[in-house]
């Protein structure tokens, strides 16, 4: 499936117009074609969700009962896919996302999603409104590459700070001087891993600990925005909303398709416990806190060895490093992340529509 938050809202709101004006039978109908399928049932099923009240369940009850087989709603790799998110996991992560107002229709902009999701206007998507922003990283200067639209830091000032947008998270290798964000006021921290890969319990703890701890919204990037930006952003959704796995990567996709990849589908769905536990003791913890019975002046989740802009007491020598962040595909051509941005590039080709702003 290759559904979004765009086509999700300006589809129902077109459905209820209908019905309110014509009091009729709206029979949706598509080919035969499995994919066409699969988003036609996520379509029907996200408007009996919002609109007619239905349950996750009870939606996807009446949509089994007509096609039993639906193709998964899978992750931008280029292999077999090897997690199956069904449509059930994304009803149920619609569910919540109106529980928690990430998907409301008296704000969402659908002219604005799908201009910024544009690789040439800046390749990113709100995942949590007012939290988290995803997004293709930065390069040292803009220009295009192979067919993709890149950015210098400077072109995304504008936006990050009409909106808030305080700290800015870097996954994949420096491509850019941090320094530029930085001396513009801007937070910038460094928790590189391998394209592809899952990131270790350090780095999980770093991230969550910045994002618990940041002023303003949170700009998550690594080569292309999705596998190991929609890795960490998912844990915090486990962490902090109770999220199950698999509604935590449901979501991401329907806000920016094709996140999560590959054995980072399995890493989320492996940390789910733990994140649902820390999460209760993060909460408990702030209730005393709030309760007077702890005086403390920042909150943290069980890393104190954090400062801004990504320093830390126990960091690396400069040689570890380097050799750290060369210790990848990328020091030999191209990764992941190049296909995946080649790919999207393709898929959008037509004319642009303006620039960053």
């Amino acid at each position: 499936m290759e559904n979004n938050c765009a086509t999700c809202v300006a589809f129902s709101p077109y459905l209820e117009q209908s019905i309110t004006l014509a009091q009729k039978k709206i029979v949706f109908y598509t080919c035969g074609d499995q994919k066409k399928q699969a988003n036609a049932a996520y379509l029907i099923g996200s408007y009996a969700v919002m609109h007619l009240q239905m349950t996750p369940e009870e939606a996807y009850s009446l949509l089994v009962s007509r096609n039993s087989t639906y193709l998964p709603f899978r992750d931008a790799s280029f292999g077999t896919c090897m997690y199956h998110l069904n449509i059930l996991d994304c009803l149920r992560a619609i569910y919540k996302a109106l529980q928690f107002g990430w998907l409301d229709f008296s704000q969402f902009n659908v002219e604005e999603y799908e201009y910024y999701e544009r690789a040439e206007n800046g390749d990113f998507n709100w995942i949590i409104p007012g939290k988290f922003l995803a997004f293709s990283g930065p390069h040292p200067k803009s220009k295009i590459e192979n067919g993709y639209p890149l950015h210098a830091p400077e072109a995304y000032f504008p936006y990050f700070r009409k909106h808030n947008i305080t700290t800015i998270v870097r996954l994949n290798k420096k491509m850019y001087d941090a320094k530029r964000f930085t001396d513009m006021g801007f937070e910038h921290h460094d928790l590189f891993f391998v394209d592809g890969s899952t990131p270790n319990d350090s780095i999980v703890r770093k991230f969550l600990n910045i994002c618990e701890n940041a002023d303003g919204a949170i700009a998550v990037h690594c080569k292309a925005g999705l596998g190991r930006t929609g890795t960490l952003i998912g844990c915090y959704m486990m962490k902090h909303y109770r999220l199950t796995a698999a509604e935590s990567i449901a979501w991401m996709r329907i806000c920016r398709p094709g996140s999560v990849i590959g054995p980072q589908q399995n890493f989320v769905e492996g940390k789910q416990t733990s994140l649902w536990l820390e999460g209760d003791m993060f909460r408990e913890k702030i209730n005393k806190q709030e309760n007077g019975k702890l005086a403390v002046t920042r909150i943290l989740s069980g890393v104190d060895d954090i400062t801004i802009n990504g320093s830390n007491k126990n960091r690396t020598t400069r040689k570890e490093e380097e050799e750290l962040y060369n210790d990848d595909e990328e020091r030999n051509g191209i990764t992941q992340g190049d296909k995946l941005r080649a790919l999207k590039s393709k898929r959008q080709a037509r004319a642009s529509t303006g620039s960053l702003s």
